[in-house]
């Protein structure tokens, strides 16, 4: 994935250091999905999150940056109408067979989320990781991704990823959930 197109795609002329590293780590060290389960960063056109809202106002505060997960659920970050940095602002999940929640407080805090390398679940009223020990298999480049994260941002891993989204959707999902209404009747 070429850093221009991205940076094109979302429309800045700048993007955070989280997201660049990022992008760098996975054309370099490991591959789409190949550092945490159904997670890439993409390139994506907000025709996924179009079938939520057409309404410009809506569209211009959303910018899709990565799937989810493999069937099809695509993370975005949210612009909360704040004079926060990019990087600052929280991440929502646009669930592939419905549901839209804030997952992580920013950037970082969805880089640790991935840490758990686990695809994560959306439905209408829940979202949340998900790993049945019994049967786990690490990501093929997932300890390169853990000891990347450490060195680039001093990040640890994550034992119970419910905590951090939590900790997102008590700061944000009132103000998101009135936000996003505005746009969605369900």
């Amino acid at each position: 994935m070429q850093l221009k197109e991205f940076k094109q795609n979302l429309g800045l002329t700048d993007i955070p250091a989280e997201l660049e590293k990022l992008i760098h780590f996975q054309n370099t060290v490991s591959d789409f999905e190949e550092y945490s389960q159904g997670f890439g960063v993409l390139i994506d056109d907000k025709s996924g999150i179009k079938s939520w809202s057409e309404d410009e106002a809506f569209l211009e505060r959303l910018f899709p940056f990565a799937q989810a997960n493999c069937s099809g659920s695509i993370y975005a970050v949210w612009n909360d109408g704040s004079s926060k940095a990019f990087n600052e602002l929280p991440v929502v999940v646009f669930g592939d067979e419905g549901g839209v929640h804030i997952v992580a407080e920013n950037l970082s805090a969805l880089l640790q989320l991935l840490t758990f390398d686990s695809e994560i679940s959306v439905d209408h009223e829940e979202v949340y990781f998900y790993k049945d020990e019994e049967d786990y298999e690490e990501s093929e480049g997932h300890a390169s991704y853990k000891n990347w994260l450490k060195e680039q941002f001093g990040l640890e891993p994550v034992e119970n990823p419910d905590e951090l989204i939590e900790q997102a959707q008590e700061k944000y999902k009132v103000d998101f959930d009135r936000w996003f209404s505005g746009y969605y009747k369900d």
